[in-house]
């Protein structure tokens, strides 16, 4: 049963008890609309205040693709027509990089193919069908086993000894193990038939365990492997408890080498997910670097924040757009040649217009020589690059030890 306009609709607002005139209190500013009472308005409530299903958000979209009409427009007053700056800059930076994180893949991380082997030469990650040892130079049975012998020594040891973040590596040195029996066995059949060693069964059969050694960390410490424990790396000027975090924190991105290079699209959408946290720390930086540039304006720092967080609006949705067109491409481009010719055109323009919106932005908002405007917009463009550098080697880093 649909409510009746009375049931939704109170005449006093029911936080002040204020009679009503509209469909707002005129003294607490509640809605008068009572989500209790209707489905549409509880759903309508839900959405709204991250939304604002009125249209004003559609409408700013489209105002923001014009360089600095938005910004203009906001910072004369217009401010009822818009979304407010800061929710359209969460609204847009939440939306851009969930996207990112289902369209951005980057699949297994694979080693470059092994280049061709030479003669003693011993290729440790050679591809299971490939040996890392060539024995056709080799003219007799004697020198086919002292080869093979001496590689597999090699390998072995290669194998044991590597540290314990690269155990992944391991795993492709194995094949060469076996290989390089295999391409032994074959040979010492081509020189002679009848050998006793052609009997005798392989040192390392297939399948079987291949000896281990400890394994070395990819960090020593006074020549020593790195232990958290018992081998730890100390900063003098830390107190102890920060060193033992360091330690800790040190092992752990240690732990991860393999789990990431295993798994690369985990690490890569963990540290998409963090992209947003950081934008909230360098959007009011470089609104003070704008406050620094254009300090003649006359212009209030707040002011500079809504140039800023309208600015960064505008990259998301640039980088939302680039997500897009990146998964449409990788559907229709894997095999058409002719397909890649408006998917790469697009990418690049989007790319090259974005430094030039900013631009436009800039010299819209301020209203400074265009000459002028272009040498802050270089250096306050070179500056927070370094920062958004920085930033991102910061964020890998920590993400890198949290995974």
């Amino acid at each position: 049963m649909t409510p009746s306009h009375d049931e939704v609709h109170a005449a006093a607002c029911e936080n002040c008890r204020t009679p009503l005139q509209g469909g707002f209190c005129h003294v607490c500013g509640q809605n008068a609309h009572n989500p209790l009472r209707s489905f549409g308005h509880a759903v309508e409530e839900v959405f709204e205040s991250f939304w604002h299903l009125d249209g004003r958000i559609f409408r700013t979209l489209r105002t923001l693709l014009s360089p600095g009409t938005l910004a203009n427009a906001y910072l004369a007053g217009h401010r009822a027509p818009f979304v407010a700056p800061l929710r359209l800059f969460v609204i847009l930076s939440v939306l851009t990089f969930f996207v990112a994180k289902l369209t951005l893949h980057i699949g297994e991380v694979s080693l470059p193919p092994p280049p061709p082997t030479a003669d003693g030469k011993t290729n440790l990650v050679a591809a299971q069908e490939e040996s890392g040892i060539d024995f056709s130079k080799q003219t007799t049975v004697e020198g086919v086993l002292r080869q093979r012998d001496e590689t597999l020594d090699g390998l072995v040891s290669a194998r044991a000894g590597m540290p314990r973040g690269l155990g992944f590596m391991r795993e492709r040195v194995e094949p060469n193990i076996y290989a390089t029996q295999r391409l032994a066995r074959q040979r010492i059949t081509q020189l002679q038939p009848d050998h006793p060693s052609l009997a005798l069964p392989d040192r390392y059969p297939e399948g079987s365990s291949l000896p281990e050694m400890p394994m070395r960390t990819l960090i020593t410490v006074g020549d020593k492997p790195f232990d958290a424990e018992t081998n730890p790396v100390r900063v003098g000027w830390l107190p102890d408890f920060a060193n033992r975090w360091f330690n800790r924190k040190l092992a752990r991105a240690e732990e991860n080498v393999p789990r990431v290079a295993q798994d690369p699209n985990y690490f890569v959408t963990r540290l998409i997910g963090s992209v947003p946290s950081a934008l909230f720390v360098l959007v009011p930086v470089f609104a003070l670097l704008l406050k620094l540039a254009y300090i003649g304006t006359g212009r209030v720092y707040l002011e500079h924040l809504v140039v800023a967080l309208y600015s960064h609006a505008y990259l998301c949705l640039c980088v939302l757009a680039l997500c897009l067109t990146q998964a449409f491409g990788s559907l229709v481009t894997a095999d058409s040649y002719w397909w890649k010719i408006p998917y790469w055109t697009v990418l690049a323009a989007i790319l090259v217009w974005m430094p030039i919106y900013l631009l436009k932005m800039q010299q819209r908002v301020y209203r400074q020589h265009r000459i002028v405007t272009l040498l802050k917009f270089s250096v306050l463009g070179a500056l927070y690059f370094m920062m958004l550098v920085m930033a991102l080697i910061f964020l890998t880093l920590t993400t890198w030890v949290n995974v």
